[in-house]
């Protein structure tokens, strides 16, 4: 099964992740099949805290890859986001 799923990047006590798309049997931080955006969940002033590809993610889940609940509740921030750019 496709998961899209968090890889963990970053220093000791600095998270970094990026969101990717991936076979749920390999590891964590292992193969994956795309990368579709990141999540810095430290972002500071003008960093960017969380960056997806909407329209690839969306691509994905459409052909049966499923996300994990924190992914999921990233995804739902970005769509939220997008909303409110689009609509400003």
């Amino acid at each position: 099964m496709v998961s899209i799923r968090l890889s963990r990047g970053g220093a000791k006590n600095r998270p970094f992740y990026h969101v990717v798309v991936t076979d749920s049997r390999s590891s964590r931080d292992g193969r994956y099949i795309e990368r579709v955006g990141f999540f810095n969940p430290l972002a500071r002033g003008g960093e960017q805290r969380l960056v997806l590809d909407c329209e690839r993610v969306q691509y994905w889940k459409s052909n049966g890859a499923q996300p994990t609940d924190s992914v999921a509740r990233l995804i739902k921030d970005a769509n939220k986001a997008a909303a409110v750019a689009t609509a400003a």
